[in-house]
């Protein structure tokens, strides 16, 4: 059984009873002798981990799992997601049965589902500028509609060479149902290790979805002649500006985010459901 001494709860007030639930787990932990501490938010989240936790609690969508995910997996936190909005692909547990899970985990009948996450530093004339982490995807795009950008990738095993296109997703195995999935690419099992090298509208069709494994360390490069402006997202929370001859380093962390009863089961059930395969969700 796992030593619970801290919990964190994440509390995206955007979502309806959010701050009910937080009060009622808040009080059912004190009454196992856990401290608790809230990290509250209605826009962007604006928080500074301190401190050692035990567990994290995610209380939203899968938006508030990708915010928790990025403050947790570097400290090994797990965290439990409780999903208070539509279906989610990540967040996974329904509010009235939070208690249940987590009596579960720490009775060790269910385990934890350990999510590769990706590491992103942006290098402009040589020295670094820009660092991130995300757990879905990182996207290279161009500022405005329409706006063809000039890239280059390459890594230390293959040159996948020159994209002309309105963007360039790599995107996780977790985040193969995001963004990438709406632009075409595959779907893959969210405990493989592996990326998604993904063009969105490229100019050219023979530019496709590809999939390398992880230990590829990419290198996606702004071609000096670009004109239009350029933007690096993470996760779709968190920005960074490029300008030509911007490189970006993406490589797979040194950290997973490990997320509480996400089995792959519950992936695939979601999948059924989204994507309303025949047999239903429970087929």
């Amino acid at each position: 059984m796992p030593e619970i001494k801290k919990a964190l709860l994440f509390i995206n007030l955007h979502k309806v009873n959010a701050q009910i639930l937080a009060d009622e787990i808040s009080k059912a932990l004190r009454r196992k002798q856990i401290e608790t501490f809230s990290c509250v938010f209605t826009n962007e989240p604006d928080f500074e981990v301190q401190g050692p936790y035990n567990i994290a609690f995610s209380l939203g969508g899968d938006g508030t799992v990708l915010y928790a995910a990025r403050s947790m997996a570097p400290l090994g936190v797990p965290i439990l997601p409780i999903n208070l909005g539509t279906l989610g692909f990540i967040a996974a547990v329904p509010p009235d049965e939070w208690s249940l899970v987590f009596n579960y985990w720490t009775e060790g009948k269910i385990g934890i589902s350990r999510r590769l996450m990706l590491e992103v530093t942006v290098e402009r004339e040589g020295r670094p500028v820009a660092f991130g982490t995300c757990l879905n995807d990182a996207v290279v795009s161009a500022l405005g509609i329409a706006k063809i950008i000039r890239l280059h990738v390459e890594s230390e095993y293959i040159r996948l060479g020159k994209y002309r296109s309105d963007g360039l997703i790599v995107a996780t195995p977790t985040g193969s149902t995001a963004y990438s999935v709406s632009a075409g690419g595959p779907i893959l099992d969210p405990e493989m290790e592996a990326f998604i090298i993904n063009p969105v509208c490229p100019f050219t069709l023979s530019n496709r979805p590809i999939v390398v494994p992880s230990r590829e360390a990419l290198v996606v490069e702004v071609e000096p002649e670009q004109r239009s402006g350029v933007l690096l997202t993470l996760d779709g929370q968190v920005t960074e500006s490029l300008e030509p001859g911007d490189r970006v380093y993406i490589k797979q962390a040194p950290f997973e985010a490990r997320l509480i009863a996400c089995e792959r089961s519950m992936f695939y059930r979601a999948l059924r459901t989204k994507l309303s395969w025949s047999g239903g969700p429970d087929a």
